[in-house]
């Protein structure tokens, strides 16, 4: 479900679960708004907790999978779809899936008796707003005002992967962060906004979760399965309003974040949308909150055989510290993130024969080289007839050749990207 805590009210939106008179499960179209020092009280004293919840109804709310943010005094309902009926999709699915490729805008009226909502405006968008299970971190943006980015998510329209791009909300529009390309943490993780006015700097951490790519000794590896991944990252959006992805010197400990939630101490110093204040942590050690819950994996890949033992609800609550001065914490450029050339393999795994995509801004020449483990060049190739925009080129590695892993890089006289791809025997 979505959800969002505005003073001592936490609002529930929406939210996948059984529906007992239809004994299926459904997309609910409640907000709920639960008194949380009323029921933090009541749970330790062991008192009744009925009165701290009040629940309206309203079709509108029937979105799960998407994020409910606030800029000022306003709700955002971002993205998300309505999902009807058990989740089988495997064989001959039985449910319905509509996204609401939408942004809705309302106010909360709650008179700690009755809540009423006040719908504003809604923009629909089919292409940068179909996504769900994403993570949409509020912002402040180079103006100094109040923002939110929606980041990655699922399912792009014509395939099964996840979005590499983000967007950008205001009070007044959304717009594509344009130039930018976002590799670790696509799924919903653990999330922390920094900003440091100071350098007007915004730096948004990511904590491990779900992505269709991973670092390995400085390269992208593209696995189109989309597996359970260990990496810590941030974006960082400099003054110029331009983002960049960096990765973190340190992981989490195993396959985890995928679904948990950052839990903010009240005694950091935060801006009105709970982004924290950098400038403010003076300390050499600073203790910014707690990531609870979500999903444990035991291995990277395990959608396709999952027998319900391979994963869990994690039991763990971490502890997250920002350190000052810290001279070992290197934190690496992903440069393909502000990389025009949009770069993607498929499939990857590969039994030979794959496609490369990429995206030209500029006509220029461009070559497509392919080297083994070792680095030895297998196959190079010119590419005579690139065009502006979306190119598709079609490759081979010949099943003869020994090793399973090689490397495909793609090069114009100002770019250069590299794809790790794993031949299937």
């Amino acid at each position: 479900m979505e959800f969002h805590q505005n003073g001592d009210y936490l609002y529930l939106v929406g939210g996948y679960g059984y529906n007992a008179s239809s004994a299926s499960r459904k997309t609910f179209g409640n907000l709920t708004a639960v008194n949380v020092p009323g029921l933090i009280n009541a749970v330790i004293s062991q008192s009744n907790i009925v009165s701290f919840f009040r629940q309206i109804s309203d079709p509108k709310l029937a979105v799960t999978g998407g994020h409910l943010e606030k800029i000022g005094n306003e709700f955002y309902l971002i993205g998300g779809n309505k999902f009807d009926g058990n989740y089988n999709p495997m064989g001959n699915p039985t449910y319905t899936q509509v996204y609401t490729d939408a942004i809705q805008k309302f106010t909360i009226e709650d008179n700690d008796t009755t809540i009423t909502i006040n719908y504003l405006s809604k923009w629909t968008d089919s292409e940068l707003l179909h996504r769900r299970d994403y993570n949409a971190v509020s912002q402040i943006l180079p103006d100094g005002k109040e923002g939110i980015t929606a980041f990655s998510g699922v399912f792009q329209k014509t395939i099964n992967l996840p979005f590499l791009n983000s967007v950008t909300i205001d009070s007044n529009h959304y717009a594509l962060d344009s130039g930018f390309q976002q590799y670790y943490n696509h799924y919903h993780c653990a999330v922390i906004p920094i900003y440091s006015k100071k350098n007007n700097e915004m730096h948004t951490l990511f904590f491990g979760g779900i992505a269709q790519y991973y670092d390995s000794a400085g390269i992208l590896v593209q696995d189109n399965n989309v597996p359970f991944v260990k990496t810590i990252a941030r974006v960082t959006r400099k003054a110029d309003g331009l983002l960049s992805e960096y990765k973190l010197p340190i992981e989490m400990p195993t396959l985890l974040g995928s679904g948990a939630e950052f839990i903010p101490l009240n005694t950091v110093s935060k801006y009105q949308n709970d982004v924290i204040q950098l400038d403010s942590l003076s300390n050499d050690s600073n203790l910014l909150g707690y990531i609870f819950g979500g999903i444990s994996s035991t291995a990277p890949n395990i959608f396709f055989t999952n027998t319900g033992t391979q994963s869990s609800a994690s039991n763990k609550i971490f502890k997250v510290y920002l350190t000052r001065n810290n001279t070992n914490a290197i934190h690496q450029l992903n440069s393909e993130s502000n990389n025009s050339l949009e770069m993607e393999v498929l499939p990857n795994p590969s039994e030979g024969e794959f496609k490369i995509k990429f995206y030209l801004q500029h006509l220029s020449d461009v070559s497509i080289s392919i080297y083994n483990e070792a680095g030895k060049l297998i196959e190079k190739t010119m590419l005579s007839e690139a065009t502006l925009g979306e190119n598709i080129y079609t490759s081979q590695i010949s099943s003869n050749l020994s090793g399973s892993i090689y490397f495909v890089s793609l090069e114009t006289p100002t770019e250069k990207a590299v794809r790790k791809i794993i031949l299937k025997k």
